[in-house]
């Protein structure tokens, strides 16, 4: 029986500084793979310090190229290596697979990044960037079949011409959190968890923070992650004044984090869009509840309003809702039991499974298999022309 072997490209993993949610899900998704006896390979970019090779969980991780050569790297080596599967991950940008194989190419994306590209890359190459996005890569896999991770994203997609029947929504799992390190802080506390940088407005936290210490002087706010815009942020953060209620965590331990859940009373998600938002339940885990924008997209499914949690649309209401939840603690502590309650509909192995349905042809849509021992002339390897 020929060996079930799937390539995944991705442009990090978690063990890059700049790693996050996303690449959190793609590592889930490999590990549960190759758990069901996969051969699974992770492609991504390398980092100061990193490995050429890796392997965790029975997962084969490369890393090559940087933040901008790792594509041309995952596509060089699905051309001369010829796994049976590839999961082509777009965060923004795709990896071009197509190019070189006419079948066994899945495209993961988490969220389409219309507004990032102008956010993190103003003028030119956010114009080209989207463009890429919205233009190129939905025509160069428009026989591919897509997963997203939300209705909110596959929405999105089928706004730019993907067809509808070709995308499967399989939503991330949730961990369940560990026994409880710490008690809540006695004083009113909010997280801010993820990477920062511009899109993951963490300054929509401070300056909610900032009004909530007009009627709560000791409320206060704990970032955890780092990321490239931390300085920009400390000096925001100092602008106003606020170095005694903004705690820096940094980059921190898986329980280290989930002890910042057990202090926290609310979550802050200002992000200006989530695919779906791991954070949402990790938190819910703690049965600590969320406020986060309903534009943002994967909240208004990871978050039930008024049930779990609170969505808003502007940034006044996103502070009167942080500010409305430390002060009604009959309010809070609903939205906590229903968090709680929640926190177990997502599984990762229902994540996994969906991947392996899709893969093997099973889902919505086949995924036609591709035999690495065929020869190098067969259709499946032969180049896209376009």
């Amino acid at each position: 029986m020929r060996e079930q072997t799937v390539l995944l490209l991705n442009w990090r993993d978690t063990t890059n500084p700049e790693g996050g949610g996303s690449e959190r899900c793609v590592e889930e998704v490999a590990r549960g793979l190759a758990a069901m006896g996969w051969s699974v390979t992770i492609l991504c970019a390398a980092y100061p310090g990193s490995p050429r090779e890796a392997r965790r969980h029975d997962v084969r991780y490369l890393y090559r190229g940087s933040k901008v050569t790792v594509y041309l790297c995952g596509l060089l080596y699905t051309l001369l290596h010829r796994p049976a599967r590839v999961i082509d991950v777009q965060n923004g940008l795709p990896f071009f697979t197509r190019l070189v194989r006419r079948t066994g190419v899945v495209v993961l994306v988490h969220h389409v990044h219309e507004e990032q590209w102008q956010v993190v890359y103003p003028g030119w190459k956010g114009r080209l960037g989207w463009w890429l996005e919205s233009r190129v890569a939905p025509r160069l896999y428009s026989d591919c079949r897509y997963v997203t991770v939300s209705s909110a994203s596959r929405d999105e997609l089928q706004a730019l011409g993907v067809d509808g029947a070709r995308i499967d929504v399989i939503h991330n799992g949730t961990d369940p959190a560990p026994p409880r390190q710490v008690p809540q802080a006695s004083v009113p506390t909010v997280v801010c968890v993820g990477r920062i940088v511009p899109h993951k407005q963490v300054e929509h936290a401070v300056d909610a923070i900032a009004e909530a210490r007009k009627v709560l002087p000791d409320a206060r706010l704990l970032v955890v992650g780092s990321g490239w815009w931390e300085d920009s942020l400390r000096e925001y953060v100092t602008s106003r004044g606020l170095q005694d209620a903004v705690e820096f965590r940094g980059h921190v331990s898986e329980a280290d984090k989930h002890a910042a859940y057990d202090e926290a009373w609310v979550l802050a998600l200002p992000s200006l869009k989530e695919g779906w938002g791991l954070v949402v339940g990790e938190a819910a885990a703690h049965g600590v509840p969320t406020v986060a924008y309903r534009s943002a997209g994967g909240p208004t499914e990871s978050v039930q309003h008024d049930a779990t949690g609170v969505l808003v649309d502007t940034e006044a209401e996103f502070s009167t809702a942080i500010l409305s939840l430390l002060q009604d603690e009959s309010h809070r502590r609903r939205l906590s039991a229903g968090a709680l309650a929640s926190a177990g509909n997502f599984t990762w192995s229902a994540t996994v499974n969906g991947f392996d349905r899709v893969l093997t042809g099973s889902a919505a849509g086949a995924v036609p298999a591709v035999d690495a021992e065929e020869p190098a002339s067969d259709d499946a390897d032969r180049p896209l022309k376009i």
